[in-house]
């Protein structure tokens, strides 16, 4: 049986508590036991889509209490080596696609 699934949608409060919605890309975790999210975001005006420079949000999911947080990465070398892991996974999912079709 084929099911067909829609997009992970993740919401984001910032520190001035307005929400943000996103499409969840993709997830990893490392082999030291830590999780990273790669989050586009997503619009409901059309203006918004085109105004946007089209940027992967890169956050560190982070468990507090049984709860998950979203935080930025704020190591640049942290940062610059998980931006290069999904970038390479991304690049090989979307070929793989393109592929297909």
């Amino acid at each position: 049986m084929n099911e067909e699934f829609g997009p992970d949608i993740v919401s984001v409060t910032d520190e001035d508590g307005v929400e943000h919605i996103f499409e969840e890309l993709d997830r990893i975790e490392t082999d030291d036991g830590k999780k990273y999210v790669a989050l586009i975001p997503i619009y409901d005006d059309e203006e918004e889509i085109l105004d946007s420079d089209g940027d992967v949000l890169i956050l560190k999911v982070l468990e507090e209490n049984g709860e998950n947080y979203l935080v930025q990465i704020e190591d640049e070398k942290e940062f610059n080596e998980i931006g290069n892991i999904f970038e390479d996974r991304l690049i090989e999912k979307y070929e793989k696609e393109s592929e297909e079709e």
